[in-house]
């Protein structure tokens, strides 16, 4: 989503919302797949029709938006989450916690350090008030839910972000991504996640949901990378790095442009003629 179908303001501009509606309404399949949570995916879709399954939290979990639940969760196994924890403490660093409490849809976000650095704290105050998350600060995950883990997200400057992704990797065979953030100069994204979690096996599970026969993705940042290559059209916006724009079949405008609804639509066009 950010960086591809939201603009430079992380919102879908009421012309991209209008055609993935309307196509929606002709039965196109149109799904996201994010590292966002449903927290913020539930209000950012909101008054945009969409298939009712999302994959949400980097393929971690598909979000029912019809039923106001998850219908699929993958948990990080807790010896995992005991090792982690050992290297952040090690590294200095302190990363969200995300659980998500049994039978539960709200998730629980715990944040062990005393104080925020200036880049979670941004984050933190921009999700204050969501219906589906909670944030708990100074607070350290509890033990008790060492099993509930669904992800680790942390936030910091490159060199504190990399150096602890190369130790983790050492102990956890956990889907570990890290990346520049898009809408920052100078912050890094860490995400962890459940071993053979990512945007490909999440896209290939959604499209067996739906009995989709075909996968359009979209993609701009690094993490789009496995996604792009499990899709039969694999599409680059142009503000994309050059690492995406190398493997993607072809090359849109931007996403200020609302160039991926534009081309899910010319896209979604040429299928009909042809059916």
């Amino acid at each position: 989503m950010d960086g591809t179908l939201l603009d430079s303001n992380a919102c879908i501009s009421p012309v991209s919302a209008r055609i993935l509606s309307d196509l929606t309404e002709r039965g196109a399949l149109v799904s996201v797949a994010t590292a966002r949570t449903p927290a913020t995916v539930v209000n950012i879709l909101e008054g945009v029709l969409t298939a009712p399954q999302l994959v949400v939290m980097t393929g971690s979990a598909v979000w029912n938006r019809t039923k106001n639940c998850f219908d699929s969760i993958q948990l990080i196994p807790e010896h995992d989450v005991r090792a982690m924890m050992q290297v952040f403490e090690q590294c200095g660093l302190s990363p969200f916690c995300y659980t998500l409490p049994q039978g539960a849809s709200h998730i629980q976000v715990y944040h062990a350090a005393p104080t925020t650095n200036r880049y979670e704290q941004i984050f933190v105050d921009m999700r204050r008030n969501l219906d589906l998350k909670t944030f708990n600060l100074a607070t350290p995950c509890p033990t008790a839910l060492y099993n509930r883990v669904a992800l680790f997200f942390g936030m910091d400057h490159k060199d504190a972000i990399v150096s602890a992704a190369q130790r983790l990797q050492q102990v956890t065979d956990c889907y570990i991504s890290y990346y520049k953030d898009t809408y920052s100069d100078d912050m890094w994204l860490l995400e962890i996640f459940a071993p053979g979690v990512s945007k490909a096996a999440g896209i290939r599970s959604l499209a067996q949901r739906l009995g989709a026969d075909r996968i359009v993705a979209f993609g701009d940042n690094l993490n789009d990378i496995s996604m792009l290559k499990a899709a039969d059209v694999a599409v680059a916006v142009e503000n994309a790095l050059p690492e995406v724009k190398e493997i993607a079949h072809c090359v849109i405008g931007p996403n200020t442009a609302d160039s991926v609804a534009k081309f899910i639509a010319d896209d979604f066009e040429n299928s009909c003629k042809f059916k």
